[in-house]
């Protein structure tokens, strides 16, 4: 006898040694093989301190079931993953690590024992989350496994600082830039977060020179007036036109600052005098540059006030705040003081609100690079999924300013440069210089800053391929076809990639570019630890199942669009795979004796039934329209359809029909039964394998007619040949008609035990597909028998009746039958069809409609007018014989 599924669905009980079994069979390895096109895509590295969470979840579901359906569909497959060194978060893990077990700083442990540290510490937690990873199905090449500081991506790294720099793409000077005091780094735009604080807006009086008058000026950060260097007005500002070139004092100090005007000023903002302080807001310092302004850094790395702030010096910003506000207050030059709440950036590490300042870094300057990267999505190269993230990208382009790309930090790449401490002459080179290149000078010391996460894995798709080298991998895998990102990202890492491949490759580093949104929770606000609603993805795979997870995630889906997490979708989830289960084991229990070698086209075409070619033909149009969404990325309209086929058409119609032939004793009938459920079920394991791997992999082992692992079998395709079209009509037909006596029934309250006749009049087309159709009724419908006539003639007046298109059904229930609940039932019906045709009417009596419409629409309702006036007249009819 066949080995038959267990009874019970466990997904404990197989996923992980599916994962091994496809490991250890290389099933998830790629190679070079001409004779196919390559599909290849780079798993955004996650956080070698990271946790998995439900973001994490969603994007490596997504690739994993593009890149499963790309390995099926006869493509070479092939899915990079990596981690990234995370420069800030791993490093304060580090630096907590010395800090508890030594007592001492980073510093005082030296550079040399901080490294020793980070990659001992990476190789112990490093590999956490790939596992993680893989319990969520990833079916990911993981001998081709990254890190974003390996030897590789070190030599990238160095081989891309060194090539922008040789071309003057790179520059060091002073400029704003974010700072974290309690980090002591600059930071990334992505890595600050905005939060909604509380704050003010402190209106101080600045003196005209040589004047009675004074401007009156507002600002959120009154600690940085003490470098200011100017005041701005808008050029065509009236109110200030006789000031520009004029000189105001500034307060508590007595400096001159001179009154420019300029075009950033909002003359209808506030006063419409802005004060300028170049070396401590983005924006002063342009209009600085453009004005000659004196730049004035009054900070210290921590935050402290430094000498040139005075009788301040020493003290923290917020303190010298405090100090200062009262000192203008005692020399009357605070106006007044108005709350004003609103985003202050800071570090998303340690949450310390961020100071934009004036320092000495490492700059790409982006005006050139922007260009090739604006112009391949302009030529449609490059194209995002959906086509609205095409604005946004461009606009942060366009409007990009030069990137910072040092950081003050010990883990990361180091930056190139290297300093001569005899001469100070700067070298940028991949490898370290034995002298100086001007004075000869072996005193030479690297910079100890390190590079951007960005910087690096900008690099990313075509580093991991190889490059700087010439390689086989890069000429065949490259570019990749799809980048799987979340639209968070796009202006800090989408945005560099392309770029970055523009300049080191002179082609785009992917095909496609699909954005999804963010995981939230049921109630819409977004997850995350401070508010406590976050889930974690490895407790629901470990409750649920890893296909679940996924199933929940795929059908909750649109490019794009965020998305909220209800466990009771994740809860529906496992009950379809449950009945996916059920309906595959009653299949298995039907072929225990069966030769599998008769179930074949060849053999069985003859005995196919209405339903078979219905099911087969239907199963046919589902794959292709699975296929063609896939194609457009629409994943969720995808598995929502071959999920509604599976639970509705397959396992709730089709195997309910086929029942009678299978416990029959008529074995060609039964022959061509099992074939069609086969045929069928495997096509179904296999549009639903790229969304619910570990369950679909369970059941075909068992299914007798195929072989191998369903990972590397070929993905079903639409055929023409199984296009049956009128099969299809008539079974919708047939079973329009048992859905409706089974709702009759149901209303009635008559039992599926109590059997009854059931007579069928229909029109001269519909009579073969009833009489196709006996004897499901009788199986679906609980008819004892079923009689198809021409006419009403001979009908009890009394039985029941149900009018559906072309087709009337009597059900002479006699005693069964409750008169007046009838007559209630048929005037529900009548009320229904007489809305029905109002509503039709009142389209066709539009000229608007009539005269605009398409043709084929109009001549639609015009044909549904004339059904439902039909079955208006058959429902009165029946209402008049039963009064």
């Amino acid at each position: 006898m066949r080995e038959n599924l267990p009874k019970n669905y466990d997904p404990k009980e197989f996923e992980d040694r599916i994962y091994k079994e496809w490991v250890d069979k290389g099933c998830f390895k790629s190679k070079i093989d001409k004779n196919k096109k390559p599909f290849t895509i780079v798993m955004p590295p996650p956080n070698i301190t990271g946790q998995l969470h439900m973001g994490h979840a969603l994007d490596d579901t997504l690739q994993d079931i593009l890149i499963r359906w790309k390995r099926m569909d006869g493509f070479e497959a092939l899915w990079i993953p990596g981690t990234d060194h995370a420069s800030i978060a791993t490093e304060v893990k580090v630096v907590d690590q010395i800090k508890k077990e030594t007592g001492k700083t980073k510093y005082e442990a030296g550079r040399e024992e901080f490294l020793r540290r980070a990659w001992a510490w990476k190789d112990e937690f490093g590999g956490k989350i790939v596992n993680q990873v893989k319990k969520l199905g990833a079916s990911c090449d993981w001998d081709m496994e990254r890190f974003t500081m390996d030897e590789g991506c070190n030599r990238a790294v160095t081989k891309f600082f060194v090539e922008l720099h040789k071309q003057g793409h790179i520059y060091r000077g002073n400029r704003i830039i974010n700072w974290c005091p309690d980090c002591k780094t600059t930071l990334s735009d992505i890595e600050v977060e905005h939060e909604d604080k509380e704050g003010s807006f402190w209106h101080i009086k600045y003196p005209i020179k040589d004047s009675d008058e004074f401007l009156e000026i507002a600002t959120t950060r009154p600690e940085t007036m003490l470098g200011d260097s100017g005041i701005a007005v808008h050029p065509e500002d009236e109110r200030y036109a006789h000031l520009v070139g004029k000189s105001a004092i500034l307060p508590l100090v007595g400096r001159e600052l001179i009154i420019v005007a300029d075009d950033y000023v909002d003359k209808d903002f506030g006063t419409g005098a802005v004060k300028m302080t170049p070396a401590h807001d983005p924006n002063d310092f342009e209009v600085g540059k453009r004005h000659g302004l004196e730049e004035i850094n009054v900070m210290n790395d921590d935050a402290t006030m430094n000498e040139l702030a005075g009788k301040y010096e020493g003290m923290d910003r917020y303190e010298c705040r405090r100090e200062l506000v009262k000192d203008l207050e005692e020399e009357g030059y605070l106006i007044k003081i108005k709350k004003h709440d609103h985003a202050v950036g800071t570090c998303y590490r340690c949450h310390t609100v961020i100071e934009p300042r004036l320092s000495l870094q490492w700059f790409v300057k982006m005006d050139e690079l922007s260009k090739p990267a604006i112009d391949v999505l302009k030529n449609g190269e490059l194209k995002f999924v959906p086509e609205k993230f095409d604005k946004t990208y461009l606009q942060w382009l366009e409007k990009i300013r030069d990137w910072n790309i040092s950081r003050q930090l010990w883990w990361g790449h180091q930056i190139p440069a290297y300093y001569c401490q005899n001469c100070e002459e700067v070298m940028v080179q991949e490898n370290s210089p034995t002298k100086c290149s001007k004075c000869g000078s072996t005193d030479i010391k690297q910079d100890e800053d390190v590079l951007d996460t960005w910087f690096s894995s900008g690099l990313w798709p075509f580093e991991v391929l190889g490059w700087p080298e010439e390689s086989d991998l890069l000429d065949y895998y490259y570019p990749t076809s799809v980048l799987v990102t979340g639209y968070d990202i796009i202006f800090f890492w989408v945005v560099r990639m392309v770029f970055s491949a523009m300049f080191c490759m002179d082609e785009k580093p992917f095909e496609h570019v699909f954005v999804h949104g963010l995981v939230r929770a049921a109630d819409g606000k977004k997850m995350s630890k401070s508010l406590g609603n976050g889930i974690d993805p490895l407790e629901v795979i470990d409750e649920y199942g890893a296909d679940a997870l996924r199933f929940t995630l795929a059908t909750g889906n649109s490019p794009g669009n965020d998305m909220r997490f209800y466990m009771e979708r994740v809860e529906f989830a496992r009950n379809f795979n449950n009945k996916l289960w059920n309906a595959s084991r009653f299949v298995f229990m039907n072929l225990e004796n069966e030769d599998v070698s008769n179930l074949n086209r060849d053999v069985v075409e003859k005995d196919l039934t209405l339903a078979d070619k219905w099911i087969i033909s239907r199963i046919n149009r589902v794959v292709g329209e699975v296929s063609h969404n896939m194609e457009k990325f629409e994943l969720g309209i995808a598995l929502q359809k071959a999920y509604e086929f599976t639970w509705s058409e397959y396992c709730d119609w089709y195997i309910e029909i086929v029942k009678p032939r299978l416990y029959g004793d008529d074995e060609d009938a039964k022959r061509a039964a099992l074939y069609t459920l086969t045929y069928v079920l495997e096509k179904i394991l296999k549009l639903l394998h790229p969304f619910t791997p570990f369950i679909t992999e369970e059941i075909y082992s068992y299914l007798p007619t195929v072989e191998g692992n369903i990972i590397v079998s070929e993905y079903p395709h639409y055929k023409e040949e199984d296009n049956m079209e009128l099969e299809e009509e008539k079974m919708n037909l047939i079973m329009e008609g048992i859905r409706s006596v089974r709702n009759v029934r149901s209303e009635m309250n008559v039992p599926p035990s109590r059997k009854a006749k059931t007579i069928i009049v229909s029109t001269p087309d519909k009579r073969e597909a009833m009489e196709d159709g006996k004897e499901y009724f009788k199986s679906l419908a609980s008819a004892s028998e079923v009689e198809i006539k021409d006419t009403t003639e001979g009908i009890p007046e009394d039985a029941v009746s149900i009018v559906i298109d072309g087709v009337e059904i009597f059900i002479p229930f006699d005693e069964l039958v409750d008169i007046e609940k009838e007559i209630e039932r048929l005037n529900k019906e009548k009320n229904k069809a007489i809305s029905e045709i109002k509503r039709v009417e009142g389209k066709l009596n539009n000229p608007n409609f009539v005269n605009k419409a398409p043709e084929k629409l109009v001549e639609e309702e015009k044909a549904k007018k004339e059904k439902y006036e039909d079955m208006l007249k058959t429902i009165e009819e029946r209402l008049s014989k039963l009064s």
